[in-house]
């Protein structure tokens, strides 16, 4: 169990740095996310192979998995553009808002009804967005482009849980990851002919950055993640993530001095996000232990039923 909390938790470490690679590399956007893509996949694909862990998949299954990685592509573009526009401290806490996303678009989605605990605590959440939006006016563009992300992520979560539900958490990914890499294919030269020019392939030290960026940062985080499940519930797994855009933060004011960026809205914008977080937590805590206590209730009223 010790090991699995130190997996997990240096996969959260590494997911911190996303954002800050998102903003060391001087590609674009796209060309960001296509060569994360490339190296990632390349890698799982070869990693999954190697273990003869290469599930069955059908071909309808394929085809939704690959629409949902095109998704995804798009999903990340969004992301680094939002760092690019603004900063990763800003892009981050844009991010935070998928919580109340998916808190609308997953009943939508699923016709589950809506939980108006979880929009109300997520609103927390994007009064603290809309805190910072309202005064840092030069990171508007920023904001609304890791907005629309953070709903990409949170329509690529239902997905994701669709999927995993019938294969592998790494097959899930492989195939999206493939189905990213075709949507990039098409995508790119449109997208390069609207970007200023810039070399396709990345030059030092951009070539290191995007290596260390794919592989640790990305495999290795998913990896780890996944192995942590094992021991972890899926909760606690969820819950320890919250900590992710604090370390992006942390990162960000060690690495590029963002603290000096950042006003007292930005202050007061995160502490509202980090009171929504909190309040979801204990509701989530809460509601376990009720259903555990309920559980423990109803074996113990049949095993007195037992004994009569």
């Amino acid at each position: 169990m010790k090991n699995a909390f130190i997996q997990l938790h240096v996969s959260i470490l590494l997911a911190g740095w996303t954002g800050i690679f998102g903003k060391l590399l001087t590609l674009s956007p796209g060309l960001i996310v296509f060569w994360r893509i490339v190296i990632a996949g390349s890698c799982l694909w070869l990693w999954l192979w190697f273990r003869k862990k290469l599930e069955h998949v059908t071909t309808r299954d394929k085809l939704g998995i690959l629409a949902v990685g095109a998704l995804l592509a798009t999903q990340w573009t969004l992301f680094y553009a939002s760092i690019r526009y603004s900063n990763v401290s800003i892009g981050v806490v844009a991010f935070s808002s998928i919580g109340f996303f998916t808190a609308i678009l997953e009943p939508l989605m699923t016709g589950r009804r809506i939980s108006i605990r979880e929009v109300l605590f997520s609103l927390v959440t994007i009064l603290g967005i809309s805190l910072i939006f309202h005064f840092d006016a030069q990171y508007r563009l920023g904001i609304v482009l890791g907005l629309v992300g953070a709903a990409g992520a949170a329509i690529l979560a239902v997905f994701f849980k669709k999927y995993r539900a019938k294969y592998s958490s790494e097959t899930v990914m492989s195939w999206q990851l493939l189905g990213g890499f075709c949507y990039a294919l098409v995508a790119l030269p449109i997208y390069v002919s609207l970007m200023p020019a810039e070399p396709f392939f990345p030059v030092w030290p951009d070539t290191i950055y995007l290596l260390i960026f794919a592989i640790p940062c990305t495999l290795f985080m998913y990896l780890l993640q996944i192995q942590s499940l094992q021991h972890i519930s899926a909760f606690t797994v969820n819950l320890s993530y919250n900590l992710e855009p604090i370390y992006s933060i942390i990162l960000a004011m060690i690495i590029f001095d963002e603290s000096k960026d950042l006003g007292l809205s930005f202050v007061g914008g995160v502490g509202l996000i980090a009171l929504s977080v909190a309040l979801q937590t204990y509701a989530v805590m809460h509601d376990n232990k009720k259903s555990k206590k309920a559980r423990v209730e109803k074996l113990n009223a049949a095993l007195a039923k037992d004994r009569k």
